[in-house]
């Protein structure tokens, strides 16, 4: 059976959608990774196997093809363990593919099935509705930075077996929403000052002045 997931990708400073497709078939037990994956991404394989036993799920005896597209586009880090083992669920009928299409997926798993945060997530839900997606399933730690972005449903959760039952009964939790300018009224200003920075003297200097003249900055 096939089921696809959405999630993204970063281009520079610009969000990707991308697809994750997973297919169940005869043939010796494994899971397969294309689409130009990195190291992080290949070894989602066991992260994905380990996290669905330890949360309670049985994992498919069978042969997993996993394709990440598009194919010319290399994808990073482990942002991505979430969609597949959402996607290993959902083709084995474990998970509604009712609403999958709503959704960019997004997060990190860590063994025992719970959901660690992963970085671009604001970038990603700025561009969700572009990418023509109205609702994030993101980690619980990454659900505040993406709920500033209006008009999109974002819902943050703690672990796999949430996710699951979430989508399985979506009419269960209601989205998180964050008044983004009450957010920054609110927030307390940080005690930092540069003389706790040791050396990097240039770097101190180019902050000093643009900071004085009001100018653009950055740092590489």
């Amino acid at each position: 059976m096939l089921a696809r997931i959405w999630s993204a990708s970063l281009v520079g400073i610009d969000a990707l959608k991308v697809g994750v497709e997973v297919d169940l078939s005869g043939g010796l037990p494994g899971v397969v990774v294309v689409g130009l994956p990195d190291t992080a991404v290949q070894e989602s394989r066991e992260r994905v196997k380990a996290a669905l036993k330890n949360a309670g799920f049985p994992f498919p005896m069978r042969k997993v093809v996993v394709n990440l597209t598009p194919a010319d586009v290399r994808k990073e880090g482990p942002i991505y363990d979430l969609p597949i083992a959402i996607g290993i669920l959902a083709a084995a009928d474990l998970v509604s593919q009712e609403n999958l299409d709503r959704y960019l997926l997004l997060g990190e798993l860590s063994l025992d099935g719970t959901l660690r945060p992963v970085a671009g997530v604001m970038a990603m839900a700025a561009a969700a509705p572009q990418l023509g997606i109205n609702g994030l399933i993101v980690p619980e730690d990454n659900a505040q930075e993406a709920a500033v972005v209006p008009d999109l449903e974002v819902y943050g959760f703690k672990t796999i077996a949430d996710v699951v039952e979430f989508l399985n009964n979506p009419s269960d939790r209601t989205p998180l929403t964050i008044n983004g300018c009450e957010a920054l009224a609110q927030a307390q200003p940080h005690a930092v000052d540069l003389r706790d920075v040791k050396g990097q003297a240039q770097a101190r200097r180019a902050l000093e002045i643009a900071a004085a003249g009001g100018h653009n900055l950055i740092l590489s």
